[in-house]
């Protein structure tokens, strides 16, 4: 394969492309910026559809990412490291769905902040949603991190981090090119309900996301990517993290440093080579450029040798909440927990209240979608969000707010065709307003179904932000008014509503759909309201 002279970040991009990357998305921000235009100009990824335009922000970029590995493929975005505070509500719970297709998280830090208002370091983020970080050391191994990040995503089952800094993204060095790969053949996911975060799912799936924490520290320990480097002189041992290493070598015109080296470009750390490291010497030189987290998890709080004991070593169990009970145990307390309750009635789930107006959309949706066949469906955060379970088994998704029209969005973009978006009103006001101009911009062949109740009716029933100005905000958007429809979702409507989502569904284009039916909750406190009122 050719050798090519590129940057950092246009290593990245070139890596992603012949790694089988279906789709990227961004927002622009030094020093990432050069990642998403290299794509745009690339004759390769023009020849191969890979999709390649501007998002409206980053949480909406991370959503559309999420989409496209929902959907079974490949899929990268790339930020800034501030950016990834505005996409973090998807990025966080996005270790918690899991993958489908492989994702890959370019986070840009820029440390001494040359062009940004903080110098963050995104590895506390990557860390704190425990997947794995890869940070390259040169322009090559940048490439060589996108190419085999996507592999890694898809056997670990998590989104991978791929963390630069300014200084890497923005210089050049030769890079050789590997073998192009295919994109990944659409696929749905196997487990049906892997992506709809209701508590009890997101409960089981962050237990296996903890279950997978070894796997991720095997990865590391056997990673090409991180060395140890033998040395005589072990008065000093040192970690050099990522580009770091690059720094420390530069000082050794031979290239041989006398002291023992742990070159560090993928986390989690491989605590046995940092044990191996830190049994042969007499003291730890760290260098990593960014703030000190691969030094303060060496040095610990108050580490003098003597155990610490807490959650990481099972004694504080590692997920859920902290009652007396189990506080009682990690104090050595015996714990008188009484006999177990017995299921004399079946747990009932809640669902969504008889006469709602939701009921109606997700019945007429449903009779539409057995032409086109289950797995079409992203929703959100709200009551309708319920529709995941029984009788309605209609939703395929709820991952954070605004997420059902960019995940759409991106499932589209993968192929999936057609693809439904599920939003309610204070949702949409929200977070979905950006999906949607994205949707705009693009002419996505998606039906957004803004499901209108005229409230916030999961929290309580507080008025909706826009109130009776849901269809002036999407025509203001620049949806077609051709597509822009309106709805009473009740049964005497059905076959006129029916009609209506079979016609546009077809449409290869966007349509948006608004059913307009006060909550019945707050209907009923109205009319009380009123009626109190005109009785006195």
């Amino acid at each position: 394969m050719e050798k090519l002279l590129l940057l950092g970040d246009e290593a990245i991009a070139q890596g992603a492309i012949d790694g089988g990357m279906s789709g990227i998305y961004a927002y622009p921000g030094t020093p990432s910026t050069e990642i998403m235009e290299f794509v745009h100009g690339s004759k390769i990824a023009e020849d191969l559809n890979i999709h390649r335009l501007w998002s409206a922000n980053e949480k909406t970029a991370m959503e559309s990412a999420l989409g496209m590995s929902y959907a079974g493929k490949r899929s990268m975005v790339c930020f800034k490291h501030v950016g990834l505070n505005v996409a973090a509500d998807a990025f966080v719970n996005a270790s918690i769905t899991g993958v489908n297709g492989g994702v890959i998280v370019v986070s840009a830090d820029d440390p001494s902040m040359h062009s940004s208002q903080n110098e963050q370091d995104s590895r506390f983020y990557a860390k704190f949603t425990m997947i794995p970080i890869l940070e390259p050391s040169n322009q090559q191994e940048a490439y060589d991190m996108a190419y085999y990040g996507f592999e890694l995503s898809e056997k670990l089952n998590v989104p991978v981090m791929l963390r630069i800094t300014t200084r890497l993204a923005h210089s050049r060095a030769g890079v050789q090119r590997k073998e192009m790969k295919k994109q990944n053949q659409l696929k749905l996911p196997s487990d049906p309900r892997q992506f709809v975060l209701l508590p009890a799912i997101a409960r089981k799936n962050y237990k296996k996301l903890i279950g997978m924490q070894p796997a991720m520290e095997v990865e590391s320990e056997k990673s090409p990517f991180n060395q140890y480097i033998d040395g005589a002189d072990k008065k000093l041992g040192i970690i050099a993290a990522g580009l770091a290493f690059n720094y420390l070598m530069e000082n050794y015109v031979d290239g041989k440093n006398p002291h023992p080296i742990l070159k560090l470009s993928q986390y989690p750390l491989p605590e046995k080579q940092v044990a191996k490291l830190y049994n042969q010497c007499d003291a730890i030189l760290i260098l990593e450029d960014g703030a000190p987290l691969i030094e303060e998890m060496l040095r610990g709080f108050l580490n003098l040798g003597k155990p610490i004991h807490g959650r990481l070593d099972g004694t504080v169990p590692r997920d859920g909440e902290l009652d007396p009970n189990v506080v009682a145990k990690a104090l050595g307390m015996e714990v008188h927990e009484g006999q177990v309750v017995p299921e004399v009635v079946k747990n009932r789930p809640p669902s969504l209240c008889q006469g709602c107006g939701h009921r109606d959309v997700f019945e007429e949706l449903n009779e539409v979608l057995l032409d086109y066949g289950t797995g079409r469906v992203f929703s959100d955060i709200g009551c309708y969000t319920l529709a995941a379970l029984p009788p309605f088994n209609s939703i395929n998704s709820c991952v954070d707010m605004g997420a059902s029209i960019t995940m759409a969005i991106g499932a589209a973009d993968a192929g999936l065709v057609p693809a439904v978006s599920v939003i309610g009103d204070s949702t949409f006001t929200h977070s979905g307003m950006t999906g949607l101009l994205d949707a705009v911009n693009k002419n996505s062949p998606i039906t957004v179904i803004i499901s209108d109740n005229s409230t916030t009716g999961m929290t309580g029933g507080q008025t909706s932000a826009a109130h009776g100005r849901i269809y002036e905000i999407c025509k203001g958007l620049g949806v077609d008014p051709e597509h822009l429809i309106t709805m009473i979702p009740l049964k005497k409507h059905h076959e006129e509503n029916v009609k209506i989502l079979r016609r546009e569904l077809e449409y290869k284009g966007l349509s948006v759909l608004i059913p307009q039916r006060e909550c019945i909750q707050t209907f009923a406190r109205r009319k009380k309201s009123e009626k109190n009122e005109s009785n006195e």
